[in-house]
């Protein structure tokens, strides 16, 4: 492998040939107890013109210039070894072949390869040690690190941190009393990871590595704990999987973060069955630039679709999501489509010109006490005309699938947001029910997903930077979450399985009490419950105190997916969508009591205001 030079290895390359010619000499010196005998100096000096040259060629041959000498290891002195061995056979064979007449002990021709090999090997370490600050005095000037665990990640980590020029690892703290004592690259497990207190008090350590990233959630959220008691910052090594896929390293710390508390199985998805559904195929989305429509152009985007179309209301979400998408994935044609999912000619434009084979439907106002407030028409025609008017028009034009993204808040809604989000799913029933080939129509029903807009991770997080209080409704309120990717990858998976008229429900795992959720985030922050104090303010308009994925007359059939069920929802009466229709295309502003009257009409199980108490 060719390695172009540089002054570096320019310098390292006439640091090994002095080397080659002291070594020489040396090991003449070392023969003759220290004192070459005046006889024996000629043919010392004379050999030097043909020992230097074959070691200086070994030297490069092998390749002992690709190698930094920051961060030089057993590799370079394999390298070293190999060529300085390879030499010393080749240069008894020089000398005898070209008859050279000088007197070289034979025992110089042993010790010469020996005291090379330590030159060699010890100019580089020492050097490796000074530029680590081993030796220096600004060791210092690098964070004291504490890591917590002692497996195969905190082994890899030891090694890579110790070319850190930001921290220091003092000691690694394990359960397993098996490693506790031992040394892992020459640093001690110290003991438990309930001493970190006491060990990190007396190293002068505000940084803690948790580094064990095939453990459960419940064992991360422990060791957070334990890092939040100690006052110590708790940092983390990244996911196996991205460890696994080579993306990233063991060094590459970050703080704690939700996701890795709440914890999850990863997502298994059907990968050629999505090719085959993205691959090559026109894809729109709508919502495109919001939380969940961003994400899921990420991952169509990985499938190489042959167009990818965002509809978005918002110029500068549209214009952030374009600017993303042309960085990473330039080979991707995109168009941006600025406009209101009501708007019947532009869809109709849309898709008669660009005839997308499958259309993500993400566009919605899902904003709670905002839709409750003021706003309810708008959220009514929003979510329930603007749903109708895609889903019909996908119908006309010929889309595969259309697929609605909807809520948890559907379920036995006492909100509009979620009664018009039920509606939404209603209108999807009806269509499919109208036709028994072309599009088919898929709804996919999950809770809140973790720092998407308007959700209360966001919300958190500013009032923690203000200095607090974190207020929370009610200390019993409970919510489903998941991470966007995961959500997102759910919702494509649903689309490919889909068959037409089926609410798939995805696996939200356990519910989270709230207060829980604002305890964590203060403690990830680096404060206590008295430095940021949690109020309880009362449920808002419309807020449910906990949230269900089915209804009481609903039930759900398993799917060849894990994570995915189909919920067998109540049949819908066709009747209501012509009135519902003709009522909400009208121009006139309608009154709040007149929408929730609506909705209660057609949404049986909708009681506004009304929250559940367990």
């Amino acid at each position: 492998m060719y390695v172009r030079p540089n002054y570096r290895s320019a310098l390292a390359f006439i640091h090994d040939i002095g080397a080659a010619a002291a070594g020489w000499l040396l090991a003449y010196w070392l023969r003759f107890n220290l004192s070459i005998p005046p006889e024996y100096l000629p043919s010392a000096l004379s050999t030097l013109i043909w020992v230097v040259p074959v070691q200086g060629l070994a030297f490069w041959r092998f390749g002992l210039y690709r190698g930094i000498w920051r961060f030089a290891s057993l590799p370079d002195l394999r390298r070293i070894l190999t060529a300085v061995g390879l030499s010393a056979l080749l240069i008894p064979l020089i000398l005898f072949m070209f008859r050279i007449h000088a007197v070289v002990p034979r025992s110089v021709l042993i010790l010469d390869p020996v005291v090379l090999l330590l030159v060699m090997g010890g100019s580089r370490l020492v050097y490796r040690g000074w530029k680590e600050h081993k030796f220096g005095v600004l060791a210092h000037e690098r964070q004291p690190l504490i890591i917590l665990g002692a497996g195969t990640a905190a082994a890899s980590l030891v090694r890579e941190l110790a070319h850190s020029s930001e921290w220091r690892v003092v000691g690694l703290l394990d359960d397993k009393h098996t490693r506790q004592g031992r040394d892992v690259y020459g640093i001690t497990v110290l003991g438990k990871l309930e001493e970190l207190p006491r060990f990190a008090g007396r190293l002068g350590v505000k940084h803690a590595v948790i580094a064990m990233p095939s453990a459960s959630h419940l064992v991360r959220r422990h060791a957070a704990e334990i890092c939040s008691n100690a006052h110590v910052s708790a940092l983390i090594v990244p996911a196996f999987e991205d460890l696994a896929s080579g993306k990233i390293t063991v060094s590459a710390l970050r703080k704690i973060e939700l996701d890795d508390l709440l914890g999850r199985d990863p997502v298994q998805l059907d990968d050629a069955g999505l090719h085959g559904l993205l691959t090559g195929h026109v894809v729109m989305v709508t919502g495109a630039g919001g939380s969940i429509g961003s994400e899921l152009v990420r991952q169509i985007a990985h499938y190489q679709p042959k167009l990818l179309i965002f509809l978005e209301l918002s110029e500068l979400a549209l214009y952030r999501i374009e600017q993303e998408l042309s960085s990473h994935y330039p080979h991707i044609p995109i168009l941006c489509a600025i406009g209101d999912v009501k708007h019947r000619a532009l869809i109709d434009d849309l898709l008669a010109r660009h005839r997308p084979s499958i259309l993500f439907h993400a566009a919605a106002y899902k904003h709670v006490p905002l839709m409750e407030q003021g706003n309810a028409w708008q959220a009514l025609r929003n979510n329930v005309l603007g749903t109708h008017t895609l889903a019909d028009a996908a119908q006309r034009h010929g889309v595969a699938k259309f697929v609605l993204i909807s809520t948890d808040k559907a379920v036995n809604p006492t909100n509009v947001m979620g009664a018009s989000k039920r509606l939404a799913e209603m209108v999807c029933q009806s269509l499919q029910n109208e036709t028994q080939s072309g599009t088919r129509y898929i709804a996919v029903r999950f809770g809140n997903v973790l720092g998407s807009s308007g959700s209360v991770i966001p919300k958190f997080q500013e009032q923690i930077a203000a200095g607090g209080p974190v207020t929370v409704t009610h200390p019993d309120i409970t919510r489903y979450f998941m991470s966007i990717p995961e959500a997102c990858q759910l919702v494509l998976q649903a689309g490919l399985m889909g068959l037409g008229g089926e609410i798939f429900v995805l696996d939200m795992g356990e519910p989270v009490k709230i207060a829980d959720l604002a305890r964590d985030m203060i403690r990830l922050s680096g404060y206590t419950e008295n430095e940021i104090k949690i109020v309880y303010s009362g449920l808002r308009p419309g807020e449910k105190l906990y949230e269900e994925l089915l209804a009481d007359d609903e039930h759900t059939l398993p799917t060849p997916h894990p994570k995915l069920r189909i919920a067998k929802a109540r049949a819908v009466d066709e009747t209501w969508l012509k009135l519902a229709l003709d009522w909400l295309t009208q121009e006139t502003i309608v009154s709040e009591k007149e929408v929730k009257l609506k909705l209660q009409s057609w949404v049986t199980e909708y009681f506004p205001g009304q929250s559940q108490q367990k």
